[in-house]
């Protein structure tokens, strides 16, 4: 090491010594868990890495190959990977950013490293195409790799998750676009695979990033409540511990605090206060037993529990039975701890525990071949066979896996009583398609529990299915609108492309055959002067609509057929137009936002970029806000929050549309925004909200509306401010309000 150290020019014995202990860290983290000689290859690895980027540094200004070991630190660490993960990680950069090949890769440690950084190369390289985004085919690769060898995908979370933790040294509109896509691909990913700890961070770093202020906020409340909430779990599990000591368990107790976006959601959805959310912790019990007598221990240590706290039996989650598909399996019960407080408390084996922070890889490290330990192999042959359908359009792909990435899931049975899993309001048209893929395009019907349904109808935990279907039966788009999985989905859209197909080759031969009584040669530029005149977007589209009837040939006879040539008259086409309008003002305004620096002053002086915009009504935005802007195909560029419901899609998915934005000082102009108020129907409370608002502090108000039930108010009021002081300090005054119980910035 001293020796390949030398050959550094930077400056450096600084340099030198960053490196040697990010290495000596890896070195610590893979501990005696491989061999002297993968020790050496690791060693070797990290040497060629070394040199292959000794040139480079990131954008923190450290040498570029801390990055590289990093990676491999967690995937060895946080992820329990072995030498070939390890080695991968170290050189996962290195075709891309430097002059070594894959040949290189495989000469030194073999066919299945090189094509592993293959697969991770892939990801990083992404042609744009006029169909997709970058980002969506991006995340179409992923799913590939995934399904050829999920370690690409391993790697590739570790990468992402050293790159957010590294993230302070990026441009803000660059910490935006990668904690938007950090959020909506690879945290559900992580999630599905079972990596909870590397999911919640990668949640809690985006945030960081896309709501710095409310992040700020909760880890403030967090570090404020320590001492109390440390107070609490010593005090709820002593009698535990007792017991647990008494009736001679081998354990461990931990705590762990539920992550900061976590919460968040939950103030969000719920519309509670920090205060109020009651599942902020979780204490886990964690069981040291052989394999074949854990679920009884899980049960027994259960039992003791429950005589001690009174469990809720609302909420009693056995993944024990059942486990989840990423293979999680623990007992969660909430229980009534001391000073009337609910507590969550998690049972599971050591095995389980492994399993439920190292995710994919140590649930295969513990497979037996069970039926219940192979969920995650059946979810990736899943994948493979969704993959394998054809598939043009990479974002369709993206909005139906993050369909079944996050979604909470249900158990039902076939009629010999095997357990399928589907996500939350699943249908029977769905466990058709989960069964096999001519069983869902045959279904007519269903029976559950022996009741016969419709194919639309959404099943619950623990029901039994029977799937009738007809060969006559044909799936029809109708069926897109209630199925939830993708491997429905995707199997329908690949029925309808067939039968378009089908359909379309029979079109195209009375199509010709009508154009040869005409006279007409059967060439490229007469069929699409049709395809123009008729406004179709594919010569498919033509076929289709003349084999589906849906073309009335009468419409010739205003035609002209000249020595072969296919003359449509004259006429105007305003949906056509349309489009062309659409598409040349996008070109035009990406012309005037052409440079990567350029920052779009709102309500400022723009001087020689005179740009219109919109506030987008999904947010509406108001000056102080973080913003960004963002070009549409037909509404020209619009102003969105950076914590808007969409944000996360548009930056993830249309990132080269994305345009940075700030507010100029202006307090000349009115702004709408809307706030959610609720509290208790007191006597005068709505004559109190309305004299803060218009008396106290003189904002103009749009409209209040106002619901009580049982002794409770909730009320939307819309007002007009200037900026977000003004919004923090109309929220700030009305929550003094004796009564008010929340008051909060709605979305439209």
């Amino acid at each position: 090491m001293a020796k390949l150290l030398s050959s550094y020019t930077a400056n450096e014995e600084a340099d030198k010594r960053i490196i040697v202990n990010a290495y000596r860290s890896l070195l610590r983290a893979i501990g005696s868990s491989v061999s002297k000689n993968d020790k050496k290859r690791i060693r070797h690895a990290f040497e060629i890495s070394a040199e292959a980027h000794k040139s480079m540094r990131r954008k923190s200004g450290e040498p570029y190959i801390i990055h590289p070991l990093a990676v491999a630190k967690i995937v060895a660490k946080e992820m329990s990977l072995g030498t070939t993960s390890i080695i991968c990680a170290l050189l996962h950069d290195t075709v891309e950013d430097t002059e070594m090949t894959f040949d290189d890769i495989e000469m030194e440690f073999g066919n299945t490293c090189s094509e592993i950084v293959q697969g991770l190369t892939k990801i990083s390289n992404v042609v744009e195409t006029k169909d997709t985004t970058q980002q969506a085919e991006n995340f179409k690769k992923i799913l590939l790799t995934l399904a050829d060898d999920p370690r690409v995908i391993l790697i590739k979370i570790a990468d992402r998750l050293h790159n957010m933790r590294t993230l302070d040294s990026m441009r803000r509109d660059k910490q935006l676009k990668i904690s938007s896509e950090t959020t909506f691909i690879y945290a559900p990913i992580a999630h599905r695979l079972g990596l909870y700890d590397i999911k919640s961070e990668l949640e809690d770093l985006a945030m960081k990033f896309t709501e710095p202020e409310t992040y700020a906020e909760i880890k403030g409340k967090l570090a404020d409540t320590k001492a109390e909430r440390n107070k609490f779990i010593r005090e709820f599990i002593k009698p535990i511990k007792a017991r647990l000591d008494t009736e001679g368990f081998n354990y461990k107790i931990a705590s762990r605090i539920k992550n900061i976006s976590s919460i968040w959601n939950k103030i969000k959805n719920k519309g509670v206060l920090f205060e109020e959310v009651f599942d902020l912790f979780a204490i886990r019990i964690i069981l040291s037993t052989d394999q074949n007598k854990e679920h009884i221990e899980c049960w027994r240590a259960y039992s003791f529990i429950t005589n001690i706290y009174r469990p809720n039996p609302e909420r009693l989650r056995d993944w024990l039975s059942a486990p989840k598909k990423n293979g999680y399996e623990a007992l969660h019960t909430t229980v009534m701890g001391p000073k009337g407080k609910f507590v969550e408390v998690q049972i599971r084996s050591e095995r389980m525990n492994e399993i439920a922070e190292k995710g994919l890889a140590a649930h295969w490290k513990y497979k037996d071949g069970t039926d219940q330990e192979t969920k995650i192999d059946e979810w990736l042959k899943g994948i493979r066979e969704i993959l394998q359908t054809e598939n043009s359009n990479a974002i369709e792909l993206i909005a139906d896996f993050k369909t079944d990435l996050f979604k909470d899931e249900i158990y039902c049975y076939s009629p010999k009583g095997k357990v399928i899993v589907l996500p939350h309001g699943a249908t029977a048209l769905d466990f058709a398609f989960e069964i096999h893929s001519e069983l869902g395009k045959n279904c007519i019907g269903a029976k559950v529990n022996y009741k016969l349904v419709p194919l639309s109808s959404a099943l619950s935990n623990g029901d039994q299915i029977e799937i009738i279907t007809s060969k006559k039966q044909r799936p029809n788009k109708d069926w897109l609108s209630f199925v939830k999985t993708a491997k429905a989905k995707s199997r329908i859209k690949y029925y309808l492309r067939e039968e378009k197909r089908e359909t379309a080759k029979e079109g195209k031969v009375i199509l010709h055959r009508k154009l040869k009584v005409k006279g007409a040669s059967i060439n490229e530029a007469n069929i699409q002067r049709l395809v123009k005149h008729f406004g179709y977007d594919s010569e498919t589209d033509l076929n289709y609509a003349v084999g589906a009837d849906n073309f009335d040939f009468k419409v010739f006879s205003t035609f002209k057929f000249e020595a072969g040539k296919i003359i449509p008259p004259t006429r105007n086409k305003p949906k056509v137009k349309k489009v062309i309008i659409e598409e040349e003002e996008d070109e035009s305004i990406n012309r005037k936002l052409s440079s990567k620096e350029f920052e779009l002053v709102l309500f400022g002086d723009q001087s020689s970029t005179k740009i219109e915009y919109k506030l987008a009504s999904c947010c509406l935005p108001i000056p102080g806000d973080d913003v960004f802007g963002f070009v549409t195909t037909s509404e020209g560029l619009k102003i969105h929050r950076n914590n808007c419901p969409n944000a996360k899609s548009l930056l993830a998915q249309y990132g080269h549309r994305v345009v940075k934005a700030k507010w100029a000082k202006n307090k000349e102009i009115a702004f709408l925004t809307t706030i959610k108020i609720t509290g208790i129907d007191d006597v005068g409370v709505i004559h109190k909200i309305t004299n803060i608002i218009s008396g106290e502090l003189r904002i103009n108000m749009r409209s209040m509306s106002i619901e009580s039930t049982e002794g409770i108010f909730e009320g939307i009021i819309k007002v007009f401010v200037n900026d977000k002081k003004d919004l923090e300090k109309l929220i700030k005054n009305l929550k003094k309000l004796q009564g008010i119980h929340s008051v909060i910035r709605e979305d439209n």
